[in-house]
Formats: C-alpha cells, sequence, structure tokens
C-alpha cells in the first residue's frame, strides 16, 4: 500500500525514482486522476538523475492549448516494487497519473491533511 497525506486540497505520494548509475530520487508527487500517462518530473531532476531519453510526444491540456514534451525512461519504486515506465518532462509539480495508478484503488480524504492511500486491486 502507498500512502500520502491531503496538502492544499491536493493529494500527494511520495516516490522513489530511480536513474543510472544507482542516482535515485524520493520525489513528492500529486495524484492526478485528469493526467493519464504515468509521471511527470521537471527538467532539471530528469538531468540530475541521467534519465535517458526515448521520444518526443504532445499533449491537449486542460486549456484546449497543445504541448509538446521530451519522454524519458526511469524506474520508480511502487508498491515496494520496482516498476519500469516512461517520464514526461513538465516543469512544474511532479504528478502521479492514471497509468501508474492502474490496478490499484485511490482513497482520498479530501480534506487538510487528510489521508491518501493507493492500494493494490485484488486480481479476479
Amino acid at each position: 500500500m502507498i500512502t500520502g497525506v491531503v496538502n492544499s486540497s491536493e493529494g500527494r505520494i511520495r516516490i522513489i525514482v530511480k536513474g543510472i548509475q544507482g542516482r535515485e530520487q524520493e520525489v513528492e508527487a500529486i495524484v492526478d486522476t485528469g493526467y493519464t500517462a504515468s509521471l511527470t518530473l521537471p527538467s532539471a531532476l530528469i538531468t540530475a538523475l541521467g534519465l535517458r531519453w526515448q521520444t518526443m510526444d504532445t499533449a491537449r491540456l486542460a486549456d484546449g492549448s497543445e504541448c509538446i514534451f521530451s519522454v524519458y525512461e526511469a524506474r520508480v519504486v511502487w508498491d515496494g516494487k520496482v516498476r519500469q515506465i516512461l517520464v514526461d518532462e513538465a516543469d512544474a509539480d511532479p504528478l502521479v497519473g492514471m497509468r501508474l495508478l492502474k490496478g490499484y484503488e485511490l482513497r482520498m480524504q479530501v480534506r487538510a491533511r487528510g489521508k491518501v492511500t493507493i492500494k493494490r486491486l485484488s486480481r479476479k
């Protein structure tokens, strides 16, 4: 199970992102159910971790505009296991999206200091 806290009306969790040559960083990320990919990280952190560039991609933002961004490969510690994922570059607070949450139940007590829990769903 992954736990976090609601801060400034946003559910936040901490995850460890692993880069090259043993580099790793604990990151506080906002849980964003409107974000369909796995994780966003700012360019400075991507550089510090030495993440390997994969491709370019585009996305349509909530305001209708379109942006182009780089996509990198990383490993994260998710629910006690290391997972290989793609990371979108975005110079904003890190976001955890729906692709990383797939197969899990998300619960948030939406109030100051409320609990955030992410629990693996049982396989049926």
